[in-house]
Order: structure tokens, then C-alpha cells, then sequence
């Protein structure tokens, strides 16, 4: 005698409401909406803003800076960069001893590295805090500006800044 079992039937229109459900993540995401504390960073700005500038009402005195500005005097002979001969017209080349260059720091000038050092340690032991803006004019090559910059460090200089190419602007204003 055989059983045969009936597994339960399951009616056919049986499914849940998802009203109630979708009424309470509502409820929930509009609680947590109304009882979220954001961090307020307003408080902290000022402290991150430079001293002389933002929420206070002292006026700020811009530094005034030493210019440094480098202008050939004398181009000089161009040297082949691998031998000590004179440059055949093509390829790299290298300026010889005989180049000038005029350093022309604040109103005074001068064409040796060695008083332009010293230029810079009396404006530096006047005002150490004092910032510094080479400005090399056309016809410097790298060479010149970094003769220049290591001087500048070696005086004890950090906040130096640089002029930037002059073709663009002068492009601009035609």
C-alpha cells in the first residue's frame, strides 16, 4: 500500500504588501536625515588661511623684493661643448670665459659675480626675511641664471622667485 503524500499547495495569489516596508525606510531615512550633525569646518578656516590675509581687518604690507636681473653684456665665443675649439656653426655649443654678463641688483650694478655676492649679503644681513626675484632677460642661458642662484643661496636667501619668459607678453601686447 502505497502513501502518497501531498506536499502543501501554496495559493497561487499569495505575495507580500511592500507598503508598509517602503512607509518605514521612508520614516527611517527622514529620521536620520533630520538627526545628522555634520562637521563644520567654518570655524577652522581662518587658521588655515596666511596670517596677513582673511577675517582680519589688518591691512597687509607686501614685502618688497630684491630684484636680480641678469643681461648680457658681451655674448662672448661660442665653444664646442666637447673640445676647447671654436664652434663649427652646427650642433650644441658652449660660451667662452670672454662672456659678460650684467647683474644688476636693486639700483647698483656690476658685471663681477664676486661684488654681486656681496650686494646681496649687505641687502640680506638689512633684512633677512626679505624675498628675492631673478630676472633673467634674453640672450641668459642657464649657466648665468644658475651662477646667480647659487650665489643667492649661498647669501642665505629661501624664498627666491623667477620672471617668466618675456616673448609671451610681449606677443600679447602687439
Amino acid at each position: 500500500m502505497g502513501r502518497k503524500s501531498k506536499a502543501p499547495s501554496i495559493p497561487e495569489e499569495m505575495k507580500g504588501d511592500m507598503t508598509p516596508m517602503i512607509d518605514v525606510v521612508f520614516q527611517l531615512l527622514i529620521f536620520f536625515m533630520l538627526t545628522i550633525k555634520f562637521k563644520t569646518l567654518e570655524g577652522k578656516l581662518s587658521a588655515f588661511l596666511p596670517k596677513d590675509v582673511g577675517v582680519n581687518t589688518t591691512p597687509s604690507v607686501p614685502k618688497e623684493k630684491i630684484e636680480i636681473k641678469l643681461k648680457v653684456e658681451k655674448e662672448g665665443t661660442k665653444l664646442d661643448p666637447r673640445e676647447d675649439l671654436a664652434w663649427s656653426g652646427t650642433g650644441p655649443y658652449r660660451y667662452g670665459p670672454d662672456r659678460i654678463i650684467k647683474y644688476s641688483i636693486g639700483p647698483k650694478s656690476t658685471t663681477n659675480i664676486k661684488e654681486a655676492y656681496s650686494r646681496l649679503r649687505e641687502l640680506y644681513l638689512a633684512d633677512p626675511e626679505q624675498p628675492a626675484t631673478i630676472d633673467p632677460y634674453p640672450g641668459t642661458v642657464y649657466a648665468d641664471v644658475v651662477l646667480i642662484l647659487d650665489e643667492v643661496l649661498k647669501v642665505g636667501y629661501r624664498d627666491i622667485s623667477f620672471v617668466g619668459d618675456r616673448s609671451a607678453t610681449a606677443g600679447a601686447k602687439k
